[in-house]
């Protein structure tokens, strides 16, 4: 291992690159300090806020929703997404792809991909025989892997965050199922990145919505634990979550409210899809009935007419949900065909009892994770929108014992909520209140490995070994570290999932490969040799289960000790640096100090031992042996990792993968652009061609001008129709500012015309009220005239001066036409009263800050009585006079100036003009100081 020596910088050039960086980095977090969470659903989903002001909050997306379905319309030359892919998958259910989510992470050969065929016939899957995976097949010219298709659909959740916030966002927590095992966690983070999207942590969606619940009941939480049973059944999945919740002292924040996941079950086909399927098989079965004698085709073999069942499955679920019976109806089913057929809850029962036979086992399967029984749940809550089935709640009720089942949550926006709030707690740019949230590991993970050993003299056999790395219902995040001894040479071992027994047959074959890794270490020889007279203390691999559940092998290292003795203590070169230093700043012994009968206490160096006190030090010849010390030594292994359950995207592929999503999004955002110059152009024109005809248009316009507009506008419709659907957005945007221009004159005459009452009206209630107030400052007696007359001069001049331009802009407008450029115009109006504003504005705030002054004596020491015909705002206050000083005692002499100034306690001064300013002391037009009169002190 080769030692750099690199040079030493200047201090002063590396403080300010520091700065530089800092500065960047405040720069660039006050950009982008909102974050987002998406509860990624298997048929909708959710998307969650937060931004400064604005706490915890639901996205509404394009059509002012807050669920927004997870479909994806994908042809040549356009995308679709959400409500409008949903209503795509009418017109072109091949190119509009749902549920993929369920292809995540899984081969060509597991079993779902053969159940999504099976449920999509329309869509053509194709393989890759890189990686063993499918793509979607969507024409000759496009395909599409799951994660591509996800990564699009991420993408266009964050611009809805965007829209929403009115800010770019970056940093997202994302949910995931509970059961996603490290190749499907994996298939999402890729997915995000080829999104552009900041992970800052995959939370399973059962943990999100415990977080909710937990957030918004924390005063509900103490000491005692309490254990809460989630039930959701959504769409795709079914996965029951025990979790505890209870007060526990952490270091950092003291006693804090956690949440510990208990148990775990599942149903990885178990929801509202399965069930809205059968429901589709019922009603295609019961069309085929109606044209049996037809000679008709199947309607199963046609997709567009199984997409509207599908459609029509979806809503007769939900209204069964409320009433015994519904009437399914769908206008021109196939071959202009009417389908109606009535429809029961009875029915719908009996096609689905298999599947309501299967709600229970979630539910045992979390009880026997968790090691409890039903008695210690406290209570049942459920959440998910396939939990509104009734049936599904009557076998539920029955399979927990308990008295009711709790919906005191939002079953749609728990888990939404439940991670935007983790994402703020995440993010550097919130302080959130803590919550400690404790995750368990659902798949165990051990490290497997085999080593020779002499079990006789002589006789070697190889022994296989096995270590638990991870357990099942562990916590994470968590660190682990194994020891690999009796290694000398280099070896390999392998990470796979650990005892799966939980799972049924069916369940293991889903699940995939229980193989994760190989790992092959490459210099663990080398190191040996390197280190010859050393202890090996072993070959230690360090492990990260992080916060998204994703496995990571850090490094491994081989680490050497040995016992190393010091050779006698000297005073090293530093050492007696240091020394020198303290003696230079007081450290060492002084004559004064000496003098003074004080002596500076020596204190041992880093390496020397203290002795006991009063013992004099030893003599310089004799030095100190230190006792042995351990010294350890590290070396870095170089690893190779064989992944064996589904390989990630090679960095190139993953490029080209971010790149080709990029390309469609500028598509999408240069089509969104043109089409709005388009509808622009088009609105203008319409809506221009109507103010032709209105009178206050015609008022201000001559025939001729409105002759040459209407020509220019039908001219240019004539155009947008003929060439408009080749033009391109700049074409469009050139086409609609010539026509602006050209009607420039004529907007703007009538706007002037519009605005001129209400100004006018204003401009004359300020003249006249300003009129009033000087009036009014005028007639204030000179004992308390609190104005000087610069003051009140200034102010007569400048109304009179608006009053003369008001008279004489308005005589000069009533001579020219109305349809020439008025000379009257709303912003001289509003720069006339904001001058004129401005003067009274300084006069009034003078008054509001100046002390009345007191009242003088007369020659006999008593105040003066005011006359009896005196006003109460003639009288002056009664002034308290200061301790110890008599009525009869000289009057303090008046300074020559004092600067005004506002007392303590008084509200903030109006600034002239504006907020904030205080008056200023105007001199009089003499020149001459004048002396301040008791109410300016």
């Amino acid at each position: 291992m080769t030692v750099k020596v690199r040079r030493q910088r200047p201090r002063r050039r590396v403080f300010w690159a520091l700065v530089a960086v800092l500065l960047a980095d405040l720069l660039a977090l006050s950009d982008t300090l909102a974050v987002m969470s998406v509860d990624l659903g298997s048929e909708s989903m959710k998307v969650a806020i937060v931004k400064p002001g604005v706490p915890m909050e639901i996205v509404l997306n394009k059509e002012s929703r807050r669920k927004t379905p997870v479909i994806v319309t994908l042809k040549e030359n356009e995308r679709f997404f959400g409500d409008s892919a949903a209503s795509m998958a009418i017109k072109n259910p091949k190119a509009t792809l749902r549920y993929f989510q369920h292809l995540l992470g899984k081969q060509a050969d597991n079993p779902h991909v053969a159940l999504y065929q099976a449920r999509f016939p329309e869509h053509e899957l194709t393989f890759d025989p890189q990686r063993q995976t499918v793509h979607f097949q969507i024409s000759p010219q496009l395909q599409f892997s799951p994660e591509e298709v996800l990564g699009m659909v991420l993408n266009y959740s964050r611009s809805l965050a965007e829209d929403f916030a009115e800010q770019p966002i970056k940093d997202a927590v994302i949910t995931v199922p509970v059961f996603f095992n490290q190749a499907e966690r994996r298939a999402v983070l890729q997915a995000a990145r080829m999104a552009g999207l900041k992970v800052l942590q995959l939370i399973n969606d059962n943990t999100a919505t415990a977080l909710s619940y937990g957030v918004f009941r924390r005063k509900d939480i103490n000491t005692t634990a309490q254990n809460i049973m989630f039930y959701d059944m959504g769409s795709g999945s079914t996965v029951c979550t025990i979790v505890t919740y209870q007060m526990v002292k952490t270091k950092e924040a003291g006693m804090q409210p956690q949440l510990q996941i208990r148990g775990v079950g599942f149903d990885r086909t178990l929801g509202g899809l399965e069930m809205e399927l059968r429901l589709r098989e019922h009603l295609a079965g019961l069309f085929n009935e109606q044209r049996k004698g037809q000679r008709a085709k199947d309607v199963r073999e046609n997709p567009r007419a199984m997409a509207k069942l599908l459609r029509e499955a979806n809503r007769l679920k939900t209204v069964l949900s409320a009433n015994a019976d519904h009437m399914a109806q769908i206008e021109g089913l196939m071959d202009d065909v009417d389908f109606k057929a009535k429809a029961t809850r009875v029915e719908f029962e009996e096609l689905c009892a298999d599947l309501f036979e299967r709600v229970p086992g979630p539910v045992q399967q979390a009880l026997q994770s968790a090691e409890m029984s039903l008695d210690e749940i406290e209570q049942v809550i459920l959440v998910g929108g396939a939990t509104r089935v009734p049936k599904v709640q009557e076998v539920l009720l029955k399979a927990v014992g308990k008295e009711e089942l709790g919906k005191n949550i939002n079953a749609d926006e728990a888990a939404a909520m439940g991670a935007v709030y983790q994402a703020a707690a995440l993010s550097k740019a919130f302080k959130v209140k803590p919550f400690v949230v404790r995750d368990a590991v659902v798949y165990p993970i051990l490290v497997e490995f085999t080593r020779e050993v002499e079990e006789e003299p002589g006789v070697h056999s190889l022994k296989h070994n096995k270590r638990v790395l991870f357990s099942r219902m562990g916590p994470y995040p968590q660190r682990k570290v194994i020891t690999f001894n009796r290694y000398s040479h280099d070896f390999n071992f392998h990470i796979n999932y650990g005892d799966l027994g939980f799972l049924g047959p069916e369940d293991l074959r889903v699940f995939g490969s229980q193989n994760l890794t190989t790992v092959k270490l490459k210099g663990v020889g080398d190191s040996f040799k390197k280190y010859p007279d050393y202890e090996s203390k072993g070959i230690k691999a360090h492990f990260n289960l992080d916060e998204s559940g994703v496995l990571s092998l850090d490094r491994v290292e081989s680490v050497f000790e040995t016992l190393v003795e010091d050779s006698p203590e000297e005073e090293s070169t530093l050492t007696k640096l240091g020394n020198t230093i303290s003696s230079l700043f007081g450290g060492g012994t002084t004559p004064d100090a000496k003098e003074n009968g004080t002596d500076t206490v020596q204190k041992p160096s880093e390496k020397a031992e203290a002795g006991p006190e009063g013992v004099a030090p030893a003599p310089e010849g004799e030095k100190k042996q230190k006792p042995a010390r351990k010294q350890r030594m590290v070396e870095e292994i170089g690893v190779e990792l064989v992944v064996l359950d589904l390989p990630d995207l090679p960095e190139d592929k993953l490029a080209q993968s971010v790149q080709k999503l990029q390309d469609l999004t500028l598509r999408d955002l240069e089509k969104q652009e043109r089409e709005k110059a388009a509808n622009s152009l088009e609105a203008f024109i319409f809506e221009t061609q109507d103010k032709l005809y209105q009178p206050e248009y015609q008022e201000v316009s001559t025939e001729e001008q409105r002759e040459e507009i209407s020509g220019k506008l039908s001219a240019a419709s004539t155009w947008l129709e003929d060439e408009g659907v080749g033009a391109t957005t700049v074409m469009l945007k050139e086409k609609l500012a010539e026509l602006r221009k050209l009607c420039q004159g004529l907007f703007f005459r009538v706007e002037e015309r519009k605005k001129w009452p209400e100004r006018l009206s204003a401009l004359d209630n300020l003249l006249n009220h300003s009129s009033m107030f000087l009036k009014g400052a005028r007639l204030i007696p000179e004992m308390d005239q609190i104005f000087t007359e610069v003051e009140m001069t200034t102010l007569e001049k400048v109304i009179n001066e608006t009053w003369a331009w008001k008279n004489a802009t308005l005589a000069e407008q009533a001579k020219l036409p109305a349809t020439e450029k008025p000379v009257l115009l709303s912003k001289d109006i509003e720069a006339k009263m904001m001058a004129l504003d401005r003067e009274v504005q300084y006069l009034l705030n003078k008054a509001k800050f100046t002390k009345p002054r007191p009242r003088p004596k007369d020659k006999n020491g008593t105040r003066a009585e005011p006359p009896l015909n005196a006003t109460a705002s003639d009288q002056g206050e009664k002034v308290i006079l200061p301790a110890g000083q008599t009525e009869d005692a000289e009057p303090i002499s008046e300074p020559e100036k004092v600067e005004t100034g506002s007392e303590p306690g008084d509200t903030e001064p109006l600034e002239l003009g504006g907020p904030g300013a205080e008056p200023e002391q105007k001199e009089q037009s003499t020149g001459q100081k004048r002396p301040l009169k008791n109410d300016e002190l």
